[in-house]
């Protein structure tokens, strides 16, 4: 074989997807994720964001809104005790990132991130008591759409925020964006 000057410097590259389509690291307990395809037609495409019949969807869906996010602009971190999310990333390219602080947990301490957008669209779900954001790497504005499993209550809202940016993120969550 053929030395290269700082081929001791280099990492073999990993797919990010297993032989069957299905992305590898979702690693954390309860995370789950459904790849979606845009089906062509004469006039454009068509994606499914969601179906009654997909076993991923184990609540009905009871609320449904978007969200836009701004060119890297971070969105960071969000939990609920009670509301599981399912994020699907209608335009745009996003990196979503799920942190396991469930004390307890097997999955305790472990970080999950993914590339989800446009052209890699699927559903994301993600349970309750999980650390969650976003962060815009496209070039133009992000559009998700969330289809939470229990109603937004406006008098008590199940929203906890950290700011990602903050020195109590930083000592609590082992993630920069």
């Amino acid at each position: 074989m053929t030395r290269v000057l700082g081929q001791t410097d280099l990492a073999a590259k990993q797919s990010a997807v297993d032989e069957h389509g299905s992305l590898r690291n979702i690693r954390i307990e309860g995370v789950r994720f459904r790849p979606t395809r845009p089906a062509p037609h004469e006039d454009g495409y068509l994606t499914e964001v969601a179906r009654a019949s997909w076993e991923i969807l184990d609540a009905p869906v009871v609320q449904v809104h978007s969200t836009t996010t701004f060119p890297g602009r971070v969105r960071a971190w969000g939990l609920h005790r009670a509301i599981t999310d399912r994020l699907f990333v209608a335009s745009g390219l996003v990196k979503l990132v799920v942190f396991d602080g469930r004390q307890g947990s097997p999955t305790f301490g472990l970080i999950t991130e993914v590339v989800i957008g446009e052209k890699n669209p699927g559903l994301l779900i993600i349970p309750p008591s999980l650390y969650h954001g976003w962060k815009n790497i496209g070039p133009s504005d992000a559009i998700i759409i969330n289809m939470p499993d229990k109603m937004y209550n406006y008098e008590s809202p199940d929203a906890l925020h950290l700011s990602w940016d903050s020195e109590k993120a930083r000592a609590l969550i082992p993630y920069r964006w």
